[in-house]
């Protein structure tokens, strides 16, 4: 088949959540032209943008496997990203709760596990001593595995800033395109998709709870994804420091069970459930799903006020039967990163990391000598010292217009947020670069505002501005 020269890439990466924006930003790092293919509008729309926002220590993971490797070299890449590249990173330590003496073992087991895997600072403590640390747990704890290089940080902002690295060394990114093939072509691939065909010589497969898919078409032995749904609880700020830090449970079978945690934007979060599905799309919440996660977080923090809730979400995570991360070159040039789970979050920047040095060695291709390493964020006007914010409104006045009253977002940062580059289209993609409409009133009072300065930036009308994807237009029709 011709493609057009325009359509021609060293590598190709299928899939713009967390994985694939990482590795497209160490892709980056190489002289290789890289492409970014996604299906919907924007990065992070798929498990990227609903999960736990854990960095997770790498105490759970079984020693010698992917997922062990990748989680622990991933969270320390993170503290160091988190400065480079400007976003919200916590290291707030985390807690395992045992509540019956006879699990303590098991426990014990998790601690000799976290040491194999590299895991510094780990400790366990008595009942007593987890309550000094954290008065709000159950009275019927009684031990706990301490993790203080645990850490919280912001799904969407470190996704968005891996992305937006890596278009500021070159990448580029196509949205509403979806892989439909992807074949051999001589000594690389033709990968047809919704908006017409890319050739590369090489292709990552990120592509989620589709990965398996995206893999069947080029490998021979063949993978099974299993979409994992799990349902959270999102309380306000006015309740963000009932805890300090990540409260988890014993993990099951099903993964690290309800957890209870701040969040670096000062909310308490509360889930997942896990619940195996068919439907690849289905993130709703369902009354029985929330009423379980609410239950199981009271075992941990018997005081979770749920009088504060703001508003739920869901999230599938991406399961696959071996339960490790699919990681390396499945097929002559065809790389894939498949699996990836929790701790996928904490695992991305070492995936990417590890993908790109195996592209890099198999191509030659040498270290780029312009690289951008730095990335600056959008700044946070309610936040900045006076004096600093004063300046910026005065270089520019709409840096003062507040239109989230929630978040105290300014029209300022939302048109930052649609001019960035990838920048937002939509609704959605405004909140997650600059949190308007996340806060208590859910966008029930910002959004026509904000709906107007995309419309203004994007140069369209009004009843073409959408939520997310083509479809999703808030305006029908005006009377």
């Amino acid at each position: 088949m011709k493609v057009n020269e325009n359509d021609c890439f060293d590598v190709c990466v299928i899939g713009a959540g967390v994985v694939g924006c990482a590795a497209a930003m160490e892709l980056c790092r190489y002289d290789l032209s890289v492409c970014v293919l996604e299906k919907e509008e924007d990065v992070c729309s798929g498990t990227s943008k609903a999960n736990s926002a854990i960095v997770h220590a790498g105490y759970d993971a079984k020693p010698g496997t992917m997922k062990a490797r990748m989680n622990v070299r991933g969270a320390e890449l993170i503290r160091r990203l988190s400065r480079t590249l400007d976003f919200n990173y916590r290291e707030n330590g985390s807690l395992v709760l045992c509540f019956d003496e006879k699990d303590i073992p098991a426990l014990e087991a998790l601690y000799e596990r976290g040491i194999k895997n590299g895991v510094r600072g780990l400790k366990i403590l008595s009942g007593d001593e987890t309550r000094e640390l954290e008065p709000a747990v159950s009275d019927k704890v009684c031990a706990a595995l301490l993790a203080p290089t645990a850490g919280i940080v912001c799904p969407f902002g470190m996704t968005i800033a891996f992305a937006e690295n890596a278009a500021d060394n070159g990448a580029q990114f196509r949205f509403l395109t979806e892989v439909k093939n992807a074949e051999r072509c001589g000594e690389g691939f033709i990968v047809t998709t919704s908006g017409g065909a890319v050739r590369a010589r090489y292709v990552v497969n990120a592509a989620g709870v589709y990965s398996d898919k995206i893999h069947n078409l080029v490998c021979e032995q063949k993978l099974k994804i299993t979409p994992r749904r799990g349902e959270y609880v999102l309380l306000d700020r006015e309740v963000g420091d009932l805890v300090s830090h990540t409260v988890f449970q014993l993990p099951g079978a099903y993964g690290k069970g309800v957890l209870v945690t701040p969040t670096v934007h000062g909310n308490l979060l509360v889930g997942p459930s896990a619940e195996d599905i068919e439907d690849r799309e289905d993130t709703e919440t369902t009354p029985e799903g929330t009423a379980d996660v609410k239950r199981k977080a009271l075992r941990s923090v018997p005081g979770v006020p749920y009088n504060k809730v703001i508003t739920g979400f869901a999230g599938l995570r991406a399961h696959e039967a071996g339960d490790d991360f699919v990681i390396g070159e499945s097929a002559p040039g065809f790389f894939d990163a498949v699996g990836i789970e929790s701790p996928g979050l904490t695992s991305a920047p070492a995936i990417g990391e590890y993908i790109a040095g195996l592209i890099a060695e198999k191509s030659g291709a040498a270290p780029k000598k312009d690289h951008i390493d730095k990335r600056a964020g959008i700044p946070r006007v309610a936040e900045l010292p006076a004096e600093e914010r004063s300046r910026l409104i005065k270089e520019n006045p709409e840096y003062g217009q507040i239109v989230c009253r929630c978040e105290n977002i300014s029209a300022g940062e939302i048109t930052d947020a649609i001019r960035r580059r990838p920048g937002a289209v939509s609704l959605d993609g405004v909140k997650r670069r600059v949190r308007q409409g996340m806060g208590r009133c859910q966008a029930g009072f910002c959004t026509p505002a904000a709906a107007a300065i995309l419309a203004r930036e994007l140069g369209i009308k009004m009843e073409e501005v959408r939520k997310n994807a083509p479809g999703s237009e808030l305006i029908k029709e005006r009377l």
